[in-house]
């Protein structure tokens, strides 16, 4: 079955980096685009960036210059390198792909 698991979330200062990680099992990860959302409490889910299958990157404006969205089809994984993280970037993120989604990982930005 298809599973999208995330991880690397965590507690960073304003001004840092994570690196989130989406290990996908159960399709062929090489033949979808993949994405990240998140999720801020109260909010809507919002798009946060996106890879093509050739690797072609989408960055909504909030986040484009500070976060990099990648992927790795030796190792069926998709990342997303955020830097200069701000207190608005606190979220769930959430990997999606092929119409699944996974559990979500925690992001908080605060001093």
């Amino acid at each position: 079955q298809v599973q999208l698991v995330e991880s690397g979330g965590g507690l960073v200062q304003p001004g840092g980096s994570l690196r989130l990680s989406c290990a996908a099992s159960g399709f062929t990860f090489s033949r979808y685009d993949m994405s990240w959302y998140r999720q801020a409490p109260g909010k809507e889910r919002e798009l946060v960036a996106e890879v093509t299958r050739v690797g072609s990157p989408y960055y909504v404006a909030s986040v484009k210059g500070r976060f990099t969205i990648s992927r790795d089809s030796a190792k069926n994984t998709l990342y997303l390198q955020m830097d200069s993280l701000k207190p608005e970037d606190a979220a769930v993120y959430y990997c999606s792909a092929a119409g699944y989604w996974g559990q979500g990982t925690q992001v908080t930005v605060s001093s």
